[in-house]
């Protein structure tokens, strides 16, 4: 699991907010919502956010325009994001969802077991990833310092 990392929860609808907070609750992970895409947004490039539920439809800045910005970043592309909508999910919109690397679309009321499911892989996943990417650059630095001499992985000496 990412340490100090969230789960950012984005609608407009407070009652979505809260359905959506109280069937993430039984995981444990720590939770903030947001109600508006901009809201969003502030959260998102504070830093820690490990895994992004976003409404497709709210006015202003939409959960799309959310999930472009985002990917536009370096340090903010990899976030896995489930795009949520309560309006049948149009073939524009599922192929523009998935053309930005989103990692799923789902229509609401999702499950609260699928929704808990998703979430589990998807945040522990990217926090498995991003531990990983930590070890590499760890390793990287030492090498640069040359605290760790560079070996040829695998490559044999054969005279």
């Amino acid at each position: 699991m990412l340490t100090n990392s969230v789960i950012l929860v984005v609608d407009d609808h407070k009652d979505t907010l809260f359905a959506l907070e109280s069937a993430l609750a039984p995981l444990g992970y720590p939770l903030v919502s947001a109600s508006s895409g901009d809201e969003a947004l502030r959260v998102i490039l504070r830093g820690n956010v490990g895994l992004i539920l976003l409404d497709v439809r709210m006015p202003g800045v939409s959960g799309l325009d959310v999930v472009r910005y985002v990917r536009r970043l370096e340090q903010t592309r990899a976030i896995p994001i489930v795009l949520l909508t309560g309006f049948d999910v149009s073939r524009e919109i599922s192929a523009t969802a998935f053309r930005l690397g989103v990692a799923d679309v789902a229509l609401k009321p999702i499950d609260p077991l699928t929704l808990r499911t998703k979430a589990r892989y998807l945040f522990e996943t990217y926090g498995q990833i991003k531990s990983m990417q930590r070890e590499i650059d760890d390793l990287r630095a030492q090498v640069k310092s040359g605290f760790i001499a560079p070996t040829n992985d695998g490559a044999r000496d054969e005279s």
